[in-house]
């Protein structure tokens, strides 16, 4: 083993803390929950001072924040970023399909999703925050992406609201059976690319537009 290796967690570059506290919290939100959470197991979990925690986080709340913004936020971000210079609506589309179903396989959406379902009922401000910085913010990118395609002709024309609130629970149902492959067994072998592709295809499909729709060419 090298030294790196062999070099005692509370020995590493200060740079390297605050993902270093971040892993610790989301697997101890993933075990105990984010009400029953304390900061002294995710010290531990950590090989850190509880003191060294409050050196860069005021508490478990600002924590769990923390795991929100360098996770589905920071994806959203570059979503937006990305799909600033995509001018194709149908590609624009499959580009955040991509990225989300790459968040969606990550080991910190379970957890995340978990907390906001069960738990976050129980801390308004984390509630009113996952809200306005993830739910709407992430509604308001795909709606715009599919109001573009709608303009385009790419996509029939209906209200965009609801087909982004569509083409989420299509990938939310799916992201919970590939983080549950032994209950739901229809899935358990089938690839990660083509669980994408079958989404794909099918929202593709009902958001083809009516004939009438359709731009014509001469």
């Amino acid at each position: 083993m090298t030294e790196a290796t062999t070099e005692p967690r509370w020995r590493r570059l200060p740079e390297e803390r605050p993902k270093q506290i971040l892993d610790a919290a989301i697997a101890v939100f993933g075990e105990r929950g984010l009400a029953d959470a304390r900061l002294d197991d995710i010290a531990k979990r950590a090989g850190l001072s509880k003191g060294t925690i409050y050196l860069y986080f005021p508490n478990k709340e600002e924590l769990f924040r923390e795991v929100v913004r360098t996770s589905v936020i920071a994806f959203i971000a570059r979503a937006e970023m990305i799909l600033e210079t995509e001018r194709n609506p149908a590609e624009a589309v499959r580009a955040w399909m991509s990225g989300y179903w790459t968040w969606l396989r990550s080991p910190v959406f379970p957890v995340v999703h978990r907390l906001v379902n069960s738990e976050l009922r129980n801390f308004p401000d984390l509630a009113a925050f996952y809200a306005t910085e993830v739910i709407e913010r992430a509604q308001r990118l795909v709606r715009g992406m599919l109001e573009r395609g709608m303009d385009a002709g790419v996509f029939r024309r209906m209200d965009a609201a609801v087909a982004s609130r569509m083409l989420s629970a299509v990938f939310l149902s799916h992201a919970t059976w590939y983080h549950s492959r032994n209950c739901f067994k229809s899935i358990a072998q089938v690839p990660d690319d083509v669980i994408l592709s079958q989404i794909s295809d099918f929202f593709f499909n009902a958001m083809r537009p009516d004939t009438a729709d359709a731009p014509q060419h001469a």
